[in-house]
């Protein structure tokens, strides 16, 4: 392969080489999880979110810019986890950086990578040092200084660098020396640039299955049912029609291209419309009985990079009961959408007011793009968005930025606790978002969220000599109980948190938790908090026995 200069098709198979490396190794960079709990999915984030970069392939005689615009675009919606995001904001940099570039040098790719950089550490609002932010940029900054004659002698004092950057993590967080780990986020990046120079040096980099994830939705080619859609049905749910339009100049004005008359059009003849673009790509997405009109409409200014068009109702009939699709509810001033899992914690969500609950949490974050369906659907003028989990924050701040359709406003939860709190004092009848988000904002102040789960490795943390299988009880980050019982860990939990100036506990009990012990645990905290109210919940969630939130 050519190291002087890559064109788009070069670049798509580097890509693909970055994929597979991080596929063989994401089991590794999953492992490095600092605390030894069921939270190890770095490596799964990482993956999906470059895999994001498939959904554009390169088309004949395509400038490298272009193409690496609309690969960086599917991983912008696919982002998912916070290293998942930050990578996501390197190929947005990268592809900023190539912006009109048919074929890239090596000073191209210094530049597009520097660009990488600084987008990457504006998408994060306090950028924390030991960790891919820094791998990335000590690895750009020294492969940049050198006069490297190609982009191969480029990527590989990269990768030198990255890896001796990564090493020295540790020594930048107090966190990581303690777990004995480097960082998971600069390890995923590496073994992507290690795919990358690999196949740049005509290296095979062994393939195999590399699709990790979870839907409720069929995925694109599985099995369907099509008799749950015959000859005597009818299309009550239309045409769910997804497109990626490339404007072309010799059929309309791109700089002046109206954006706004398009979505017009699209609400005219369905709902559910999203309408976003990105440079000279216009991403479109709408339910409607009449698809034909939505591509000859489109035709007009340009052509169509991929189309996809499904039966809605043959969808919805291939659903499992409790995941029927939700048609998108009609307009209202407010909406809420709130990150969950577990049918009894999800069922409150929505008694407490929650519009639309995007399945996921600890070990299972959501992308961009599920949060941005979430807002088609509830269809409000301003959304307030409840990740509940500090690695779900970062894909709901970039799903905000991309959505323009409505004022997406992200509360910081970190915990199902928080998120709690904030429904729990929900009140939107000043009609004032901003008071709205400061009064949510308020709610969360003084919330401690304390849990039970399992450990996942040996190790010592926080005073305790671990073991794998036992349980353990946890406030914040700290470890705070550890028992072979499940019952005694959840106990010890609750004597460590301060009950001082808290009038509710709620305790969360969890899949593998029983009712009676639960009981046995809330009627001990009666007898010692007697000016308490302690109420239990059935969430049914996975990993955790026991969530217990003090409000």
């Amino acid at each position: 392969m050519d190291k002087n200069s890559i064109n788009s098709q070069m670049l798509a198979e580097l890509i693909g080489g970055g994929i597979q490396n991080l596929g063989l190794h994401r089991d590794e960079v999953n492992d490095l999880n600092v605390f030894p709990i069921p939270d190890g999915d770095t490596g799964n984030n990482m993956l999906m979110t470059i895999q994001g970069s498939e959904t554009a392939v390169p088309y004949e005689d395509e400038g490298i810019g272009d193409y690496a615009r609309r690969a960086a675009n599917g991983m912008l919606f696919s982002a998912r986890g916070n290293s998942g995001v930050i990578l996501s904001q390197i190929a947005d940099g990268i592809a900023a950086g190539l912006e009109g570039v048919d074929t890239a040098d090596v000073e191209d790719t210094a530049r597009a990578f520097r660009c990488g950089v600084e987008h990457a550490y504006s998408a994060v609002a306090d950028p924390v040092e030991g960790t891919i932010l820094t791998v990335v940029r000590e690895a750009v900054d020294y492969a940049s200084s050198l006069n490297c004659k190609d982009v191969g002698e480029y990527l590989a004092a990269f990768l030198m660098q990255a890896q001796e950057s990564l090493n020295h993590t540790p020594d930048l967080l107090e966190v990581l020396k303690k777990a004995g780990v480097v960082d998971s986020g600069g390890a995923g990046l590496i073994y992507i640039v290690e795919g990358v120079l690999s196949v740049l040096n005509g290296e095979k980099v062994e393939s195999r299955d590399v699709h990790p994830g979870h839907t409720s939705v069929p995925a694109p080619g599985a099995e369907l049912n099509f008799d749950l859609f015959n000859e005597d049905s009818d299309l009550v749910f239309g045409y769910c029609t997804e497109l990626l339009l490339r404007l072309q100049r010799k059929k309309t004005d791109i700089e002046n291209f109206d954006l706004a008359a398009f979505r017009e059009f699209l609400q005219s003849i369905g709902d559910s419309v999203v309408c976003l673009r990105t440079g000279s790509v216009v991403k479109l997405h709408v339910h409607t009985k009449e698809p034909y009109r939505v591509l000859q409409y489109g035709q007009q200014f340009g052509e169509y990079l991929t189309v996809k068009i499904e039966n809605m109702s043959l969808q919805h009939n291939n659903l499992p009961a409790d995941s029927k699709l939700v048609q998108q509810e009609e307009y209202k001033p407010f909406g809420i959408v709130a990150v969950a899992t577990g049918e009894g914690i999800k069922k409150n969500f929505r008694e407490m007011g929650t519009d639309q609950i995007v399945e996921g949490g600890q070990s299972m974050n959501p992308p961009a793009d599920d949060f941005i369906e979430a807002f088609r659907r509830i269809n409000a003028g301003t959304i307030f968005v409840l990740p509940n989990n500090g690695n779900v924050i970062l894909a709901a701040e970039q799903a905000a930025k991309l959505y323009e359709d409505a004022d997406i406003r992200v509360i910081p939860s970190r915990t199902i606790g928080d998120g709690y709190a904030v429904l729990s004092m929900l009140d939107l009848d000043s009609g004032d978002a901003d008071v709205i988000e400061k009064d949510m904002k308020d709610a969360m102040q003084g919330v401690v969220t304390g849990s039970v789960t399992r450990c996942i490795r040996d190790t010592e943390m926080d005073g305790f000599r671990l073991r794998e299988g036992q349980y353990l009880g946890i406030v914040g980050k700290t470890i705070v109980s550890a028992d072979n019982d499940r019952r005694d860990t959840a106990c010890m939990l609750t004597s460590r948190m301060d009950f001082t100036d808290h009038q509710i506990c709620i305790i969360i009990r969890g899949k593998d938790s029983t009712e009676e012990e639960a009981e046995e645990i809330a009627g001990q905290l009666r007898k010692e908090h007697k000016d308490c109210e302690i109420y239990v919940l059935n969430g049914g969630q996975e990993l955790y026995s026991y969530y217990v939130i003090l409000e």
